[in-house]
This record gives structure tokens, sequence and C-alpha cells, in this order.
């Protein structure tokens, strides 16, 4: 496992500081963006889902966010999301602006020159746009992290992680040190074809770990408030704590992700983001499956442990009329810090989904020119 101190210097190796912070614009408090899960819901398929998230980027980009990701996920039904960086590729033919990145690929799950490789055509077709958004968790379960890893042991990617990501960083750079074993391997398109920038690197988690090795790497920082709330304050503190400065930033910069849906009414928003925390407890409860329509998940009958995880889950979830929203959003910032919020709407409807993002754009004021459809 690479120490610390070998990891930061090849983080250090690379620079891409302004290309963390946005701009904020209208009246929101921090930058926005998106996070895209690509969900499938029931009666839909994975073809109109990425067609949403087309439209969803298009949207995003001219209405002010600032960067629109998608993360890695396998063997569940209702995501569409299994292949980052072809999704990604695909938004960067129908954007020309708007960031766009991992949040995230699970590095555990591949070899980092083929990370490399791929974020390395990224950049290169998409020049200073790309982010590389890194988590150590399998993304699924178990039974197909190991599928994924060719039979590997699930516990070795996890515990590999800091020397996997030095790797991953030196065949961005391309600089292994002479001696080493891939000194004459190279990550391409990359460094070795000339003077070339390469996407920013943030760590993503949902626990204390990965807070601590971005503090301590002077990384950006993006945490997983939508699925685990109850520790976002103590990561965020404890990434604050660690923090040192880098070549890459002077100062901490932590992205929370954060389940928001508006609509028009608060019935409205209720229905769908019932249907989300319904397909949660299935995928919890070992049942993943299509994210179910609003008439499904109203009718559920559900037990009481079942009604106690869904009342708990949607408790994080900030959801109603668009000021009801932005409220919620103001309030969380202003609770945790956070230097921008990455907002994931989840719902079984693409078209509420859409309807949402731009909803809040409202609310905050951001701008409304060329805001429509792919």
């Amino acid at each position: 496992m690479a120490d610390t101190g070998d990891l930061r210097g090849a983080v250090d190796a690379g620079g891409a500081a302004d290309a963390v912070r946005g701009t904020v614009r209208g009246s929101a408090p921090v930058p926005l963006s998106v996070l895209d899960l690509v969900t499938v819901g029931a009666g839909s398929t994975a073809h109109a889902s990425l067609r949403t998230s087309v439209e969803i980027a298009r949207l995003a980009e001219a209405r002010g966010y600032h960067r629109h990701w998608v993360a890695e996920h396998h063997s569940m039904p209702g995501v569409a999301s299994s292949s980052p960086a072809v999704i990604l590729a695909h938004l960067a033919a129908h954007t020309s602006r708007i960031r766009l990145g991992s949040g995230g690929v699970m590095l555990p799950n591949h070899a980092p020159l083929a990370i490399a490789e791929q974020f390395g055509t990224l950049e290169a077709l998409a020049p200073g746009r790309i982010d590389l958004g890194l988590g150590r968790a399998p993304g699924t379960d178990g039974r197909t992290a190991t599928a994924l890893r060719g039979g590997g042991r699930l516990d070795e990617g996890a515990e590999d992680f800091p020397r996997q990501l030095a790797e991953l960083t030196r065949f961005l750079d391309d600089d292994f040190p002479d001696g080493h074993p891939y000194a004459r391997v190279h990550a391409v398109p990359g460094p070795v074809q000339g003077p070339a920038a390469r996407p920013p690197l943030w760590l993503l988690g949902s626990s204390g770990f990965s807070a601590n090795l971005a503090g301590q790497l002077g990384l950006p920082f993006a945490y997983a408030h939508h699925f685990s709330a109850a520790g976002t304050i103590p990561a965020l503190e404890l990434y604050r704590r660690s923090f040192r400065p880098s070549a890459v930033l002077a100062e901490p910069y932590a992205l929370i992700g954060v389940s928001a849906l508006a609509a028009e009414t608060e019935e409205a928003a209720h229905a769908q983001v019932l249907t989300g925390a319904l397909s949660m407890l299935r995928l919890r409860s070992g049942r993943p499956g299509l994210v179910p329509t609003p008439e499904e998940a109203a009718a559920y009958s559900f037990s009481s442990l079942e009604r106690e995880f869904i009342d708990s889950w949607l408790a994080n979830v900030v959801y109603g009329i668009p000021d009801a929203v932005r409220d919620g959003l103001d309030a969380l910032v202003k609770r945790t810090g956070a230097d921008e919020l990455m907002l994931t709407a989840t719902g079984h409807s693409g078209a509420a989904r859409l309807r949402s993002y731009g909803l809040v754009a409202d609310a905050y004021g951001l701008p409304a020119e060329g805001a429509g459809p792919a």
C-alpha cells in the first residue's frame, strides 16, 4: 500500500485548482450541480432514461448549473449508469460548457490504467470540462463486485485504494519514476503525446476514510449526504481538520450530494420521492428493481419497520414546491458549510426529474436563456 507521503507526491504533480470552484449565479448561496443516476422507471427503458440524461445535461448547462456527474452502479435494474465514461462521452457530444464527471468511478472495480485512458479520452473530447471523481466502494453488492473484479477478493480493492489512487495519478501525469515497472507504460491519450491537461481528481465518500484522505492530499471532497446524512457533518469536519494545502487546492472544498425534487405542488413532489424511497427500500432488502410508479408506491402496504425506513429516508430528501426546496437547500448549506450542492432528483418519471431541475433554477433566479429539451 502506498503511504500518504508517496501518494501526496503523486497528487501534487497535477494542478487544475481553477476547475474545482464554480461561479455562484442568481441567488444561490453556493454553486448548484447535478448528480444523475440515470434511473429507469417501471414501464420505461434504459434508452429513454439516457435520452432524459441528455435533456437534463442540456438544461443544466443552459440554466447555469456548474457540473453534471454520473455515478457508477452495477446489477441494479432501476439504474442505467454502469458505464460512466460511455455516458459522459455521449453527454459531451450534446453540451459545450458544463463540466462533466464521475460521481464517481469506483476505482477498486477497475485497473487504474484503464481509468486513466478512459478519462484521458474524455479530456481529449471535451478539453477542460472533465472531472474524475473516485470512490472506493464497489457501487453494488458483494457478489456483483466479485464478478466485476474477475473473482478477486472483495476486500482487496477497498484496502488497496491509496495504492490504486497513486498509480492512477501517475498514469494521468505520465510520471512514474525511472526504474518503476510501469515507467515505460503510457496512458493514451495523455501527456506522452505532448502537453495536456488532466481531469481534476475528487475523492468521494460516505464515511471518514475518504474525508481524511482527501484532506491529507489537499483534494476536493464530495460527500454522499443523499444516502448517509447522519455522517455528513462529522465527515466534513474531519475533512477540514485534516486538510493540507496542495498544488490542487489552497483551502478545503466540500461538495455534498443531496436528494432534492421540486414540483408545482407538494402532493406531486411527494408522489415522486415516495417512488424513490420504495425503490431504495427494495434495494436495501435485496429486491432491487425498476423504480415503481407513483400509483404502485401509493398503494404499497408498508409494514411498521418499512414505514420507519421510509420516514427516515424521506426526512433527508428536500422536496416540495420550488420555494420550499430552495429554503431547504439554503438551510442545508448553512448547517453544513458545504461549498457546493449536487442535486439528484430521484423519482419514477424522467419528465418530473427534468422539470425539477428547471423549477429549482427558477427558484434561485438562474439564467433562463436557451433552456429546453435536447
